[in-house]
């Protein structure tokens, strides 16, 4: 490990600055001195681009046990039906909880307005300000995480390593972007928050930011990981010239919005009885196979059939965006998948605990079981927020003496370019999936050489991450010899009994 320049000494450690970190930090406030690490800006994380919104069963015509049903369905057979119904039956006392904070959601005659979308079979999606839910959240939880003396943050800040002693996580090293130098910070205990692993794969929604940190450290900490070959593509993100993967959101298409090939040919209605509406890997896997016969490079999300003035009002940070790449969603856009979240990660139970003493996880870092192998839209946001707050208050009622000492793992990075590894994961490790592509890509991964760098960059942590994750995820995906959910197998199209609960696909970490 490279030296360490200082040291610090904390109760409690949140690595994240998302949603799920936020809300445990409000929660842990109470109960002794909290920093919360994030690796770029404090507003830099997946949940300020969750446009979708958050789901939670509030609504007059609405019951916890239909939202229970709609989120163990879209599941496929791989959902903990504990989680989630802990997710459902607390999630609108953590609506009431945000609106009480400040959350200010879209209404309706001065009633909250509850939208619909894939899967859902009532109206109980919130908003903000149309397609700004996850940024007026976070927004929320930060202002008044900021307003507790007792949490402190610190941006620009990548953690290299959890620090174990006695098989037990202490802290974490921390890399401090602006001297170029390292530090560790012990606490009672540590939260990862990281976020999601989408930059792993070349085409993502993700932030820059998400390279799966969370799971990877977790690994090397010795953690399970679980499920972590499921992997939703979002079918539309736009794709246009020197413009990111920017997320459209599919409550267009609940709007409305239909998608039509290259020849202005709307498809969706012969590969699913749901059209436009149907889950996100049936949509996204019927673009791939427009894209193949017609030999385009994208489809078009074509929301044309709607007012103009009606969309720029419902959809105004997609609208201006978007505008700014030259494309107009009032008309057509160009769309392709993208890699958009993961449902698998670090195992926890109910409470956040993973598998490795003073290690907690929350959020899309984090395998609860509520996702299981495809995620219901709009439940994430949720998940944050109430596994959040669950992982906070148990880790303040565990708290013990803050340790010192121990030792994180030996740093080195892999000789595989970061480009080449997403390359590689959205080749092989995609939408759609084959042995033959699996074998390729673990072959690849593990003749990649691995070296101490003489001076420690940001870059080599994030390389460092994105390709053990993608090492894990090829992994996985290979043992998992079925299609289900986000996992497609080309050369096993069909669901296995086998694997159903309690049978979920998890990996031992490693400790060095």
């Amino acid at each position: 490990m490279l030296p360490d320049c200082n040291l610090d000494q904390v109760d409690f450690l949140v690595i994240g600055a998302g949603v799920a970190g936020l809300r445990a930090a409000i929660e842990l406030a109470p109960h002794g001195s909290v920093l919360v690490v994030a690796k770029d800006s404090l507003r830099e994380s997946s949940s300020e681009y969750a446009q979708g919104g958050i789901a939670a069963a509030l609504n007059d015509d609405d019951e916890v046990a239909l939202h229970e049903q709609d989120t163990l369905y879209a599941g496929d057979g791989l959902c903990d039906p504990r989680a989630v119904h802990t997710l459902v039956d607390e999630g609108p006392r953590a609506i009431e909880e945000l609106i009480g904070w400040g959350a200010e959601f879209d209404r309706e005659g001065g009633k909250l307005a509850f939208a619909r979308e894939g899967a859902h079979s009532r109206n109980r999606v919130l908003h903000a300000q149309g397609d700004s839910t996850g940024k007026e959240i976070a927004r929320t939880l930060y202002l008044h995480a900021s307003s507790l003396p007792t949490v402190r943050f610190a941006s620009f800040s990548a953690v290299v390593d959890l620090i174990l002693a006695e098989g037990r996580v202490v802290g974490a090293v921390v890399f401090e972007g602006s001297s170029g130098t390292t530090r560790r910070i012990y606490a009672s205990s540590v939260l990862l928050a990281t976020g999601g692993l989408g930059r792993v794969y070349l085409e993502t929604t993700n932030p820059d930011v998400a390279t799966g940190d969370g799971v990877a450290m977790a690994w090397r900490a010795g953690a399970v990981i679980e499920n972590i070959e499921f992997v939703q593509f979002h079918p539309t993100a736009l794709y246009a010239a020197n413009a990111p993967r920017f997320l459209l959101s599919e409550a267009l298409r609940g709007d409305g919005a239909v998608l039509r090939n290259d020849k202005g040919e709307a498809f969706m209605a012969r590969y699913h009885e749901l059209a436009d509406l149907a889950p996100r890997d049936v949509v996204s896997r019927a673009i791939l196979a427009e894209m193949q016969l017609t030999g385009a490079s994208h489809v078009w999300l074509d929301m044309s059939s709607r007012d103009a003035e009606y969309v720029r009002h419902r959809f105004p940070r997609i609208y201006e965006t978007c505008m700014a790449y030259g494309v107009d969603i009032t008309k057509s856009s160009p769309v392709h998948p993208a890699a958009h979240y993961a449902m698998g990660g670090v195992k926890t139970d109910l409470d956040g605990r993973t598998t490795v003493p003073g290690l907690f996880a929350a959020g899309e870092a984090a395998c609860t079981g509520v996702h299981g192998a495809n995620r219901l839209a709009s439940n994430s946001l949720l998940e944050g927020v109430v596994f959040g707050r669950r992982a906070g208050q148990v880790m303040a009622g565990e708290k013990i003496r803050t340790h010192s000492g121990g030792e994180p793992p030996a740093f080195s990075a892999p000789s595989l370019s970061a480009e080449a590894i997403r390359t590689l994961a959205w080749k092989s490790c995609g939408i759609s999936r084959d042995e033959a592509g699996l074998e390729a890509a673990i072959a690849t991964l593990d003749a990649s050489t691995w070296e101490l760098p003489e001076a420690l960059t940001l870059a080599d942590i994030e390389r460092r991450n994105m390709h053990e994750v993608a090492a894990l995820i090829a992994r996985m995906a290979r043992w998992r010899e079925e299609s289900r959910g986000g996992h497609y197998r080309t050369d096993f199209p069909d669901a296995s009994a086998q694997f159903t609960i309690p049978s979920q696909t998890s990996i031992a970490g490693r400790t060095e």
